[in-house]
């Protein structure tokens, strides 16, 4: 029986994928992936990567083995289960004073990231513009480039990271679509105070500008500082889609569960790309954490709990050159390398793995234009032997 041939072989030219233009030309290996991979070609304390090295609640894990044996393993409501989606109602009412409506108002994504690109895809569209705060999360500036939207740059204040209210303002303009805020802020650790998210509040009043609420690190703040949510300020609550992790409270990152909260009008357009993007999120782990939230102790312990490793990690640099900045909130501590090293933040760090052995992120890969202000960010979300192994190491500079 003869073989048929391909019309390609047939006419003796190779087979040839056809070429791509890209839509995102900018965009290549992250920081984090580099970082990471040389943290274990090294053999050096990985405190760069944004992740756990402990495990979670063991009564959580147990409560996906129950959900998965009740047979909860096929789809779920495209919003999310509704006793999740009622959870989260009653712990933003708890916390923050606002009341969002379960069925209409609250959707489970596929961890954070998706949410903001879900959003972002949502209302964005060719010739708007989207005002993003750097230093920045390296996905925000992607997402809008793939809406079709035009990125509009403002610094925080170098050194302090507060916002600056009058270049935000002087960004404005008649195309801007949204304002993309992250509090508490990734990487610098900074926390958005109540007078702070008021001006906002008063500088988008007269506007159509929504607000895409990064607020995955709600639940790390340290005193005295307190998380103002979004929620709190009726005026923001109006025009914001905000995004919350449970990977990030619950120490299971791997698991990829996130969620939205915004006003009626906006979550229907929101769910509309939901529904074509990854439609649901996986069925077990929503009846699990609709479980574990019944008792809301775990997100309420969760300041003192990474408050330890930040001063157990902060204690030990203080003893080194390095400079330490206030770290307010989230996971990571920043610090000022002048005194150790005329590096750059890019190279101190590729030093800073191979020669000493614990690998870091420069804050200049939150960026567009690689800033390097000297500053460098750790990651304290790790066992307190892994942060005193770090600071054995780090007590030769």
């Amino acid at each position: 029986m003869s073989a048929v041939l391909s019309s390609s072989a047939a006419a003796g030219t190779a087979p040839r994928t056809p070429a791509l233009t890209t839509k995102l030309p900018a965009v290549g290996t992250t920081i984090f992936t580099v970082m990471s991979a040389l943290a274990a070609e090294k053999n050096a304390v990985n405190l760069g990567q944004g992740f756990p090295d402990f495990g979670c609640d063991p009564a959580l894990l147990q409560a996906v083995t129950d959900a998965m044996a009740a047979g909860h393993n096929q789809y779920p409501p495209m919003p999310g289960i509704l006793p999740l989606r009622n959870a989260i109602v009653s712990k933003i009412e708890a916390l923050y004073g606002h009341r969002y409506s379960a069925a209409d108002e609250i959707t489970i994504t596929a961890g954070a990231t998706q949410a903001i690109i879900t959003a972002v895809l949502a209302v964005v569209r060719p010739g708007d513009e989207v005002i993003v705060l750097e230093p920045c999360y390296d996905s925000y500036v992607p997402n809008i480039e793939l809406a079709g939207g035009t990125v509009v740059r403002v610094p925080l204040t170098p050194g302090t990271f507060r916002p600056d209210f009058d270049k935000i303002a002087a960004a404005l303009t008649p195309k801007t679509r949204a304002i993309i805020v992250n509090t508490p802020h990734n990487p610098s650790a900074t926390v958005w105070t109540d007078a702070e998210m008021r001006r906002l509040d008063d500088l988008l009043a007269p506007t159509e500008v929504l607000v895409i609420a990064d607020e995955v690190y709600e639940h790390m703040v340290y005193a005295p500082q307190r998380h103002e949510s979004a929620a709190r300020y009726p005026g923001l609550a109006a025009r914001s889609f905000i995004v919350s992790s449970f990977g990030k409270t619950y120490h299971v990152t791997g698991w990829k569960v996130g969620y939205v909260a915004a006003p009626a009008p906006l979550t229907a357009e929101f769910r509309k790309v939901h529904q074509f993007n990854v439609f649901t999120v996986n069925t077990p782990m929503q009846h699990a954490l609709a479980q574990f939230m019944a008792d809301p102790a775990p997100y309420l312990e969760l300041p003192a709990f990474y408050q330890h490793k930040r001063d157990l990690f902060a204690t030990g640099l203080a003893k080194t050159r390095l400079k330490l900045l206030p770290s307010e909130g989230t996971y990571f501590q920043c610090v000022d390398i002048s005194a150790v090293s005329s590096l750059s933040e890019s190279e101190f760090c590729l030093w800073l793995t191979g020669e000493i052995g614990v690998a870091a992120i420069p804050l200049s890969a939150f960026y567009g234009d690689g800033f390097d202000q000297r500053v460098v960010r750790f990651c304290f979300a790790k066992k307190d032997e892994t942060l005193n192994a770090a600071l054995e190491r780090l007590a030769r500079l």
